[in-house]
């Protein structure tokens, strides 16, 4: 039976909010307004001084929906594309991506469950090579946002959407893992064999105590294109000692054929 890990996505996978990530190209873009801006920056600061909350998420959620109102989705979708390696790359967690490496060497599929806009977390769990994708869907009219929600994977609607998965998928959720940072995924936690909380504030990381739970934390950024290419100069090594390796033995049994 194949089994998964789930892995929310801000401050477990990345650094900081996905949505708010992208207010730089959005507003050259001309999508935000100079207020818009600010109140985004001081978002992201309160997300990332104090954690995800329910009433900070709430509010955060609020004020994206709003803040798209209008937007075309295609639009949206060719910016995050474009500038995907530029403002999602450098932030993400080298702990988090080791984890979904060894995930995956083990035979898991990873699964990124997030409250952030499908349009946003597809192509971040496309770069993470992601077997699934859970996230918040957008209401669309005419290919623009209406600023209403269709789906909001938050809190108990991402451990239903997991259950659901996890019944058309095979997977044993005993058996299987979770990773988040906010005390807003308890219901995603609890549901699985194996949880772990990642960089939690004092409240969740007393939750986890008293429920045995794994307790991580991620430091490290390290942009995926690096990461890997610090495997290719020993690749090529290993190729090279080969090589060196069976000339060396077809020169000797040359030799020996010649002496004999």
């Amino acid at each position: 039976m194949t089994n998964a890990a789930f892995f929310d996505l801000d401050k477990t996978i990345i650094a900081r909010s996905s949505a708010l990530a992208f207010t730089t190209p959005f507003a050259k873009a001309g999508l935000l307004s100079k207020r818009s801006i600010l109140r985004n920056l001081v978002a992201q600061t309160l997300f990332t001084l104090g954690g995800a909350d329910h009433e900070r998420t709430e509010r955060l959620r609020l004020q994206l929906s709003k803040m798209v109102e209008g937007w075309s989705s295609d639009q949206v979708s060719e910016i995050v594309q474009e500038t995907l390696h530029r403002f999602i790359e450098p932030i993400i967690y080298a702990e988090a991506a080791d984890l979904i490496d060894e995930h995956h060497r083990n035979g898991r599929q990873v699964v990124i469950v997030s409250s952030s806009a499908i349009e946003i977390v597809k192509p971040i769990g496309e770069m993470l090579g992601a077997d699934e994708i859970i996230a918040t869907r957008l209401k669309i009219v005419d290919g623009r946002y209406t600023g209403e929600i269709e789906y909001y994977a938050y809190g108990q609607t991402k451990a239903a959407a997991i259950r659901e998965l996890a019944t058309r998928k095979g997977y044993d959720l005993t058996q299987c893992f979770a990773y988040s940072d906010s005390s807003t995924d308890i219901p995603m936690l609890e549901m699985v064999g194996f949880p772990s909380v990642v960089n939690p504030d004092l409240a969740l990381r007393k939750i986890a105590i008293a429920n045995g739970w794994g307790i991580r934390n991620f430091r490290r950024t390290v942009p995926l294109r690096e990461r890997y290419q610090f495997g290719k100069p020993a690749m090529a090594t290993a190729l090279g000692m080969t090589a060196i390796s069976l000339l060396a033995f077809a020169i000797a049994r040359k030799h020996r054929r010649a002496a004999s």
